[in-house]
């Protein structure tokens, strides 16, 4: 998803001579269990800065950012704090030299509302780390109405009253940026901040950054969306295999120039779909008609032949994420039929979906989908424990293990050994496992929800090709994502959803722009196509 065509601000004026950045790290060194995931870190931060920090997934971005909030500890070297230097820092400690970081898994508390999950870091900070009083109710709201407001959020007391883990992931997403600049920081942590945004949602986002940049906070970006940092501006520091390979403006690099640096090798942008899907059947592979659930979609009917890949995109708000899951059988439509190969298909629940030959990769890999203390091996044989037993309902180990050593090696998954736990593992290789899940029940169909979100431009890559290779061998595959250039790059066509309903339908292989596509997403009154196409 490119981000909205955004001035980049004026550079903040330089500090004073006498001043010391507000943050410094040196010689930073972090290992685990054999691995140097950082080698001799040098980074310095400056108030009123942007900064991005880019990377291949594993390459120690995620391990500094949590040394800096004070998560983890480094082996060596030393962290300066506004010309304060320590050798570790607490959390506290952290949070109380105005460092706020928002995680990719948002690290909101589910069981409380919006309002105590923005607001309670200040008390937290305020008392020490210790809550033995109550907390100041009148504060707390003044404090969330605050920072609401500031992220384009409801200040209502009925949201505010909600408990975030009713929040769809995206306003999840905006909660816990509210909470980071709810207190007076000086310097925000934001590890991949817009994965779960749509466009619109971005183009707010980097409102709220320059703004703060005016007040003098620096905010470092933890992301691999290269159009977001040329459209931001600022800094750009990347790291490879733990090491600050280059740091520069971003003004001065191209995005082929900045995912060279990144990966070591050159990656050009190109469309991966080059095979048409092939003349339509008589009969399609999946058809859908009159599907509705009430609130949510109404009346969308749509085909997908054998080998076909289907992109399905709009707004938040537009249908399309509760159409996927209504498609996986997680939340059932209340009227329409669907159809596989010609025979209805009833879709109450996720087993029904597997047992009709379904597969469902979702939205959000960390909560939704992975088990991530559980090992690499059961996470890929989950979804077929039942065909993998022998008498008396006992797993038949050797083909537990046969199987995932094929899909390892099938979706190029690098790990040294598939006992250890997947969470052990980079974003763009867990992702592969969860993908690996869904190819293990040989689905006639395969729905990826978000295919690549939070993955680097070389995962990306590798899952793209395995995705065409996918549809070569004759699955039926939809991407429902607002990655606009994904899109494009991997799909036939390109259903368009509005408010429940299909308001244009795109045939990606023609001259399409982002342009085009985002126009019909957010146009009052699109234009039909008079053709066809929704019907294969």
């Amino acid at each position: 998803m490119n981000a909205p065509d955004t001035r980049r601000q004026a550079d903040a004026p330089p500090p004073a001579a006498d001043q010391p950045p507000f943050l410094e790290v040196r010689g930073i060194h972090k290992r685990f269990a054999g691995v140097h995931a950082l080698r001799g870190i040098d980074l310095t931060i400056e108030s009123g800065q942007i900064y991005h920090l880019i990377g291949e997934n594993g390459c120690g971005k995620s391990t500094l950012i949590k040394i800096i909030a004070g998560a983890q500890p480094p082996d060596e070297g030393k962290i300066i704090v506004a010309g304060r230097a320590y050798a570790r820092l607490s959390p506290i400690e952290a949070l109380a030299a105005g460092i706020e970081t928002v995680y990719q898994d948002f690290s909101l508390l589910p069981n409380l509302n919006v309002a105590e999950n923005i607001a309670l870091t200040q008390q937290l900070v305020q008392s020490g780390g210790r809550l033995f009083r109550r907390l100041d109710r009148a504060v707390l709201a003044q404090t969330a109405t605050r920072a609401l407001a500031a992220i384009g959020l409801p200040s209502t007391q009925a949201f505010m009253q909600q408990r975030v883990d009713t929040l769809p992931i995206a306003t999840r997403q905006m909660v816990a940026i509210a909470r980071a600049i709810a207190v007076d920081a000086h310097l925000v942590i934001m590890d991949e901040p817009t994965t779960a945004l749509t466009r619109r949602e971005v183009g707010n986002l980097i409102g709220v950054v320059n703004r703060l940049r005016e007040q003098g906070v620096a905010v470092l970006f933890v992301t691999h969306k290269l159009d977001e940092c040329k459209a931001i501006g600022g800094r750009v520091v990347i790291f490879r295999d733990g090491q600050k390979v280059m740091e520069g403006d971003a003004g001065d690099y191209s995005k082929a120039d900045l995912s060279y640096w990144m990966t070591g090798r050159q990656l050009d942008e190109h469309r991966y779909r080059s095979e048409p899907a092939g003349e339509a059947p008589a009969t399609s592979r999946l058809l859908v008609t009159g599907l509705t659930r009430a609130a949510a979609f109404s009346e969308i009917s749509f085909a997908v032949n054998r080998g076909e890949i289907l992109g399905i995109t709009g707004l938040l708000d537009s249908g399309r994420n509760e159409l996927a899951l209504a498609l996986a059988g997680v939340h059932p439509a209340d009227a329409g039929q669907i159809f596989l190969d010609n025979q209805p298909a009833v879709l109450r629940r996720p087993a029904d979906a597997i047992a009709a030959g379904i597969g469902y990769l979702p939205e959000d890999r960390l909560s939704e989908g992975l088990f991530l203390e559980k090992p690499i091996r059961e996470n890929f044989t989950a979804a077929v424990l039942g065909r993998l037993c022998r008498r008396f309902g006992l797993l038949d180990q050797s083909r537990v293990r046969n199987l995932a050593h094929r899909l390892t090696e099938q979706l190029h998954i690098a790990t040294p050994d598939i006992e250890h736990p997947v969470q052990s593992l980079s974003g763009g290789n867990q992702q592969r496992v969860l993908l690996g899940r869904w190819l293990s029940i040989d689905p006639k169909v395969l729905i990826l929800h978000g295919p690549t979100v939070g993955v680097d431009v070389g995962s990306k890559d590798t899952i793209y090709r395995i995705i065409q290779s996918l549809a070569a061998q004759g699955m039926s595959i939809l991407i429902v994502s607002d990655d606009l250039p994904e899109l494009l790059q991997n799909c036939d066509r390109i259903l368009i959803m509005r408010k429940g309903q299909i308001s244009q339908v795109f045939d990606a292989a023609e001259t399409v722009s982002e342009t085009d596509l985002y126009e019909a997403m957010t146009a009052e009154h699109p234009r039909k196509e008079e053709e066809k196409t929704c019907q294969g």
